[in-house]
């Protein structure tokens, strides 16, 4: 066989395994509405590599090549404890986060207007606002029910239908829209419309579907989702069109990269996917609270073994992948990024670097993911903001200075990052995985 039929044949094996794995993300997408399916979605994969599940409440008894995994609130924390005391080998850390920028309902949500029932929402993050306007939406996440004699406990629901849709204003009463942009306030131009005549009742919507009485219904942490599913798109099926693709193809990667790589290895390899990203993760199941750590100190803890000084040699000797998705170039709006930093699709992963740490990548960190990627077969490509604009931030420096762990925050680039709907490449969701396999690895 020629050299070029020899590259054709393995650009078309390449671009096979880049369609499998977008598939399976994009399954993995449609079964996480919220951040707590999110988090229970991944819980359900590990179970099936062999992961069993741990308490908080309980006291933690490890063996080496134990497969575990817990559950706070929207956040997971899964790892696979090594052959060699922490200490020795050190963690090997993914972390992510499952929440996506979106429309949140409001405790007392019911509104009757102008003939209309509407649902009262908070915006979730920094969400892209016209995006949401005239999609068919519907409602999930969790709710805390309490039957007689018992306490209150939470329970998913997914309503899984379209209920709801904010409905753009006709360009025959706002005729300078094209002109002059479209201007939304969002506790005014935001709420959704869910039907005719008295105000809804959300307690009665979501307690029909779970089979209880609304009065059952004590509190609940509800989301708006686009009903739109996860799809394959492009001539060539280049492209992944999806909801929540930030973070969620970042969890996605993580989680298939821990369960391929659950054999038995020196060091503990860790996945941690925190709620609260898109609002600063300042909260109980945050990266700025305890999680992590908490985590870190429960395994030394409950090791066979003890050493001296472990929480502190254990640090030092572990490193940090902070998964968030990156900036790839926008063709229609390339003088908005850095001249010698322009991601593209199906490139690979970008190690993303801000000299004024809202990322926590360094010159050392930066080079041993770049050698990672090497490995796994392409060149690791580079996002630095323009210096005139803003940077955004990820759990990476949060947990860098919390922990003193060395830290790389890399991504896949994907466009269209915070709309209600989002973009990115099959081959890189193929790229992510193996890349994430062959850091925890070793």
């Amino acid at each position: 066989m020629t050299d070029t039929l020899l590259q054709q044949a393995g650009e078309g094996e390449l671009r096979a395994q880049g369609l499998a794995a977008a598939r399976d993300l994009c399954a993995f997408l449609d079964h996480a509405p919220s951040p707590y399916h999110a988090a229970e979605e991944v819980a359900r994969r590990l179970s099936a590599h062999g992961f069993s599940a741990l308490s908080e409440h309980d006291a933690w008894q490890l063996a080496p090549g134990d497969r575990r995994y817990f559950l706070r609130a929207g956040t997971i924390v899964a790892f696979v404890v090594g052959d060699e005391h922490p200490a020795l080998a050190g963690f090997r850390l993914i972390g992510a986060h499952t929440d996506s920028p979106n429309l949140r309902v409001k405790p007392n949500a019911d509104l009757a207007r102008s003939g209309y029932q509407e649902l009262g929402v908070e915006v979730y993050g920094g969400v892209l606002l016209s995006t949401w306007l005239d999609r068919d939406l519907s409602i999930a996440g969790r709710v805390f029910c309490q039957r007689k004699g018992e306490r209150p406990a939470a329970r998913f629901v997914d309503l899984g239908r379209a209920v709801a849709r904010v409905p753009n204003l006709a360009i025959h009463l706002n005729r300078t829209v094209n002109k002059e942009g479209l201007v939304l306030n969002e506790q005014k131009h935001l709420v959704p419309v869910v039907g005719l005549g008295a105000a809804p009742d959300v307690r009665a919507l979501v307690a029909r579907e779970l089979d209880e009485r609304p009065d059952a219904i004590l509190g609940y942490d509800l989301s708006l989702y686009d009903t739109a599913k996860a799809a394959i798109a492009g001539l060539s099926q280049e492209f992944v069109l999806s909801a929540r693709l930030d973070n969620l193809a970042s969890c996605h990667a993580a989680t298939s990269a821990l369960a391929a790589e659950a054999g038995r290895f020196a060091s503990t390899r860790m996945i941690v996917l925190y709620d609260h990203e898109e609002c600063g993760s300042r909260s109980a199941a945050g990266a700025a609270g305890t999680v992590l750590k908490d985590t870190i100190a429960r395994i030394l803890e409950a090791y066979p073994r003890s050493e001296p000084q472990g929480l502190q040699r254990a640090l030092a000797r572990s490193f940090l992948v902070s998964a968030d998705m990156s900036h790839a170039l926008h063709p229609n709006y390339a003088d908005q990024h850095e001249p010698q930093h322009q991601p593209m699709l199906n490139k690979g992963l970008v190690i993303k670097s801000n000299v004024n740490q809202s990322y926590a990548t360094d010159g050392g960190t930066a080079a041993v993911f770049e050698e990672i990627c090497r490995d796994v077969g392409y060149p690791a490509q580079r996002f630095v903001v323009r210096t005139d604009l803003p940077c955004g931030s990820t759990i990476g420096p949060i947990t860098a200075a919390a922990l003193g762990i060395p830290t790389v925050d890399v991504g896949a680039p994907m466009l269209s990052m915070h709309s209600c709907r989002e973009m990115c490449g099959t081959l890189d969701v193929h790229w992510a995985v193996e890349t994430y396999r062959r850091f925890l690895r070793g």
